[in-house]
């Protein structure tokens, strides 16, 4: 039975990713109604304020739901929101058994879809294939429980980790397959993060660009002063919404004057922007995910600040030296080896002749991310 669940949850799985980067702040989720062996519905939430995955998989199903077994990725919602209750749905549907994969644990269920239900007599199983369900909504399950964005930190090197030469020239440090990968990881993520410096020197549209298309994401500069000129592609909001965080002491004009293209611009520290306010207005906001394009200096204190859940570094074939070019992580000079911030859950993944090394930051104060 077991064997014959994971396989059915796996569909369910596999149609609950199609629809990434297309249904924040809301999570991926997918359904399947079986009977006798055989699908007779199968669906996904395709954008948030439309109908959930079990809506679509029972609407297929039809008057075949009755006595049926409904496999959902994650945990069926029992609250009015901007859709009804996915739990009066399925028990008014008929279904005789449904098959979690995880738990919500956002505050509105958090076991309560699990309790309607079983209250209605319906069987529940919870758990199958749980750690993948858990990783398909990591953004969303982060925000979740810590009110704070899933963080990326992203960037590209060359072997001796350089990310431009001393003239700022960075293109291109990887090939095609590494630049697509970056658009997907953009298409994927909520929001974009840069420094000013990285705005000034590059004049970076961060957009989705992508064969088949893609969904631009909120556009985030952290630029202390306001020097953000108002003829960058940055600044252009027709395109994608622009949030600029500067101090308290950067210029009202021209404050002013970005509001009036259309960016928001919120102060948030005295000297320097204050990055923990920063994720927190974002996670606030709704923002599930961050994906940071950021130079040497704004990486250093990312991680030194404990804002990254998790880091991708592009590597290409290359060696460019110069004690001049500039560096994915600067910041103060560490001292000791054991200062290094490790990574763990790490993994490698070619995309033509470079290499993409994933992991998460284990913080050695806090041993865990924020």
């Amino acid at each position: 039975m077991r064997d014959r669940d994971e396989e059915w949850m796996r569909l369910a799985l596999t149609f609950a990713q199609s629809a990434q980067g297309q249904t924040s702040p809301n999570p991926m989720v997918g359904a399947v109604a079986v009977k006798e062996g055989r699908m007779i519905g199968l669906g996904a939430h395709l954008q948030a304020g439309t109908p959930h995955a079990e809506v679509h998989a029972l609407a297929m199903a039809g008057a075949e739901a009755e006595g049926s077994t409904l496999y959902v990725t994650l945990e069926p919602c029992n609250h009015f929101g901007r859709t009804p209750p996915c739990t009066e749905k399925t028990i008014a549907s008929g279904v005789k058994r449904v098959v979690i994969g995880c738990i919500d644990p956002d505050h509105r269920v958090a076991g309560e879809g699990v309790n309607r239900l079983r209250e209605a007599g319906i069987e529940v199983v919870v758990g199958i294939l749980e750690a993948a369900c858990l990783q398909l909504n990591e953004a969303y399950f982060h925000h979740r429980k810590t009110g704070l964005p899933f963080v990326t930190l992203k960037t590209a090197v060359t072997l001796d980790g350089k990310i431009a030469t001393a003239t700022g020239d960075s293109r291109w440090v990887t090939g095609e397959a590494a630049r697509a990968e970056v658009h997907r990881l953009r298409h994927i993520h909520d929001a974009v993060l840069v420094g000013s410096g990285t705005v000034l020197a590059d004049r970076p549209q961060l957009t989705t660009r992508l064969a088949g298309g893609g969904i631009h994401p909120l556009r985030v500069v952290i630029d202390s002063q306001l020097r953000l000129p108002l003829d960058t592609p940055l600044s252009d909001v027709s395109v994608a919404p622009t949030w600029v965080f500067c101090t308290e002491e950067a210029d009202r004009k021209r404050e002013q004057e970005l509001v009036k293209q259309g960016l928001r611009v919120f102060r948030m520290g005295e000297e320097e922007v204050d990055l923990s306010r920063v994720f927190k207005t974002l996670g606030y906001e709704g923002i599930l995910s961050v994906l940071t394009e950021c130079g040497g200096e704004l990486n250093a204190s990312l991680l030194r600040g404990n804002h990254v859940t998790e880091v991708k570094v592009f590597m290409a074939p290359k060696l460019l030296g110069g004690k001049e070019s500039a560096t994915a992580v600067s910041g103060e000079n560490p001292l000791k080896m054991a200062e290094a911030i490790h990574l763990t859950d790490v993994k490698v993944e070619p995309f033509g002749e470079d290499l993409c090394i994933t992991g998460k930051p284990l913080h050695e104060e806090k041993g865990a991310n924020h």
